[in-house]
C-alpha cells in the first residue's frame, strides 16, 4: 500500500501542472443543447427553459497527438496479443509518431446541476454546477525514446526536458452567465465562472535536462518546485527528502472535504453571435480565462541542482534483466532523494486554458444547415487548434443531430455524431468525437476481437435534461445559431 501511495504522490509531483483544460465536444456546437453556452455564452437553445440535476451532462475525454489505441494493444504473430512492452514490438516506428511535445489529457466532467431560462424577450439566464478532475501530461519527444529505446543512442548528450509539464486536478466550478439582444443582429453573452479547488499539483518546471553518461547512469539538472494541495501528509527523513505519505482518510471521508471553498478562483467566459444574412451566422468566443488559488493542505518542494540515478530504460523489463517493481522502485528512489522539503509553504495558483473559437453557420433549409468551427487552445505554451465541419439538422426543438468532422491532433479521420430528441418535457442526448471508422482485428486466445486501427482521441458526453417551452413560433424562424 505504501508503494503504491509512493509512486502516485511522487508521479503527481512530476507531473503537476499550472493549467487547467476543459475540454467540449466539438460536435455540441451546432446542436439544439442547453449545454452549448459552455462552448459560447452567446447560444442559447429553443427552449424557453431548461433543468437539469444529476445526469444532466457526463463527459468523459481522453485525448492526446501521439499515442492510439492500436499502439498500446496489437495484433501478434501468432494467436497471441502483444503489447508495446513485447520484444516483437516495432519501437522504431512508433518513434516516428512523436513529436518534440506529446501530450495526453484524460477528463471526467458530471454536471451536477443546470438551469436556463427567459428573463424578458430578449435575454436568456442560465446556472451550472460541475465537478471536473482534469489531468494534463506532456511528454518530451526525447524522454519516451530513452525509456522505451533505451540508452545506447543517448550516450554522452544531454536532452532538454524543458517542456516536461504534467498534472491533474479536482474542483468544483459553478457558473452563472446570461446571453442579450445588444442590436437587431447581434447577441453577446457573458459567464461568470467560480473555482473551488479540492486536490490539485503544480509543478514549476524552470530548468530540467538530462544527461546520459559513459556508464549508461544518468545526470539530472534540475531546477523544479512542486507544490501540492491535498488532504494527504507527507514525512521527511533527517534530510528533508521525502520519505513516506500517507492520505487523511478521515479528512477525505468528511464533508468539509467536498464543501472547502479554501481554495478559491474565478473565470470568465464571453462570446457573441451576428447575423450576416438570413441563413449566415457568424460566432465568436473566448473561454476558459482564470485560475485556481490553492492555500489549503499545501506541502512543497524543490528540487535544484544536479542529481545521479541509474537511469529509466523499459528494456530492461523486456529482456527479463529488472522486474517493472525494480524499475520503479530505482527511479522514485532517485526522486525522492532530488526533492527536499520547503518550509515556507506557500499558495499556489493553476490557470485554466484559454480557448478562442470562431463559428460560421450557412442554413439551407428551416432545419437543416452547415457549420465551421475552429477552436484554438493555448496550453503549456503550445498552440493546439482543432477545426471541425459539421451537417446538422435541427427540427424545432423536438429533435436534434450533428454529423461532423475534425481535423485535430494531427489527424485527419476524426468523424463525430451527436443526437438529441424530446419526448414530453425529457431532451436525451448523446454526443461522441473521433468515431472509429477503420477496423483491425486481433487474436487473443483463439478469441478474435475488433479493434479500432487509430485511436487517439475519445470524447463522449450523455445526459438528460427537462425542457420547458419553445421560442421558435413563426415558420420563417430558423433554429440554426440565429440570432433572437
Amino acid at each position: 500500500m505504501f508503494r503504491r501511495l509512493t509512486c502516485l504522490v511522487v508521479a503527481i509531483f512530476l507531473t503537476g501542472t499550472a493549467f487547467i483544460r476543459a475540454q467540449n465536444s466539438q460536435v455540441m456546437y451546432y446542436m439544439n443543447l442547453p449545454q452549448n453556452h459552455l462552448m459560447n455564452p452567446a447560444l442559447r437553445p429553443s427552449n424557453g427553459f431548461y433543468l437539469g440535476l444529476g445526469i444532466t451532462g457526463i463527459g468523459l475525454t481522453l485525448n492526446n497527438n501521439f499515442l492510439s489505441l492500436s499502439d498500446v494493444l496489437i495484433p501478434g504473430r501468432s494467436d497471441s496479443l502483444i503489447t508495446f512492452l513485447h520484444p516483437d514490438y516495432n519501437v522504431d516506428e512508433f518513434f516516428k509518431k512523436l513529436g518534440e511535445s506529446n501530450f495526453l489529457m484524460p477528463e471526467v466532467d458530471v454536471q451536477l446541476f443546470g438551469l436556463g431560462f427567459n428573463a424578458g424577450k430578449n435575454t436568456y439566464v442560465f446556472m451550472d454546477l460541475t465537478e471536473r478532475v482534469h489531468g494534463n501530461f506532456v511528454l518530451p519527444g526525447d524522454l519516451i525514446k530513452l525509456g522505451l529505446g533505451g540508452n545506447e543512442n543517448f550516450v554522452g548528450k544531454t536532452v532538454s526536458l524543458d517542456n516536461l509539464d504534467l498534472g491533474l486536478q479536482y474542483f468544483r466550478e459553478a457558473g452563472v452567465g446570461f446571453s442579450t439582444m445588444a442590436t437587431d443582429n447581434l447577441r453577446l453573452g457573458f459567464r461568470a465562472r467560480f473555482l473551488f479547488g479540492l486536490a490539485g499539483a503544480s509543478l514549476q518546471n524552470n530548468n530540467l535536462s538530462l544527461t546520459v553518461n559513459d556508464d549508461f547512469t544518468h545526470t539530472l539538472n534540475a531546477n523544479l518546485v512542486a507544490n501540492i494541495s491535498a488532504p494527504v501528509q507527507f514525512f521527511f527523513d533527517s534530510e528533508n527528502n521525502p520519505d513516506s505519505v500517507e492520505v487523511n482518510e478521515e479528512k477525505l471521508k468528511s464533508p468539509d472535504f467536498f464543501l472547502s471553498t479554501s481554495n478559491f478562483g474565478m473565470g470568465i467566459d464571453a462570446g457573441a453571435l451576428y447575423n450576416i444574412s438570413h441563413s449566415l451566422t457568424l460566432s465568436a468566443f473566448i473561454t476558459d480565462i482564470g485560475y485556481i488559488r490553492w492555500k489549503n493542505d499545501v506541502t512543497t518542494m524543490k528540487a535544484e541542482g544536479q542529481f545521479e540515478f541509474s537511469g529509466l530504460n523499459v528494456k530492461d523489463v523486456v529482456n527479463g534483466t529488472k522486474t517493472f517493481d525494480e524499475l520503479t522502485k530505482d527511479l522514485l528512489d532517485s526522486l525522492k532523494n532530488s526533492f527536499v522539503r520547503v518550509h515556507d509553504n506557500q499558495p499556489f495558483k493553476t490557470y485554466l486554458t484559454p480557448c478562442f473559437g470562431l463559428g460560421a453557420s450557412y442554413n439551407i433549409t428551416k432545419s437543416l444547415g452547415l457549420g465551421l468551427l475552429s477552436r484554438t487552445y493555448f496550453s503549456s505554451g503550445e498552440v493546439k487548434e482543432a477545426i471541425t465541419f459539421s451537417a446538422n439538422l435541427n427540427a424545432g426543438n423536438v429533435f436534434s443531430a450533428t454529423a461532423a468532422y475534425t481535423a485535430t491532433n494531427y489527424s485527419y479521420d476524426n468523424f463525430g455524431a451527436g443526437l438529441a430528441f424530446r419526448t414530453g418535457f425529457l431532451q436525451f442526448y448523446i454526443l461522441a468525437d473521433k468515431i472509429p471508422v477503420m477496423w483491425n482485428k486481433i487474436i487473443s486466445g483463439g478469441t478474435t476481437i475488433p479493434l479500432p486501427a487509430s485511436w487517439n482521441l475519445l470524447n463522449l458526453r450523455f445526459g438528460v435534461n427537462m425542457v420547458l417551452g419553445n421560442r421558435i413560433k413563426k415558420k420563417t424562424d430558423r433554429p440554426m445559431l440565429k440570432v433572437e
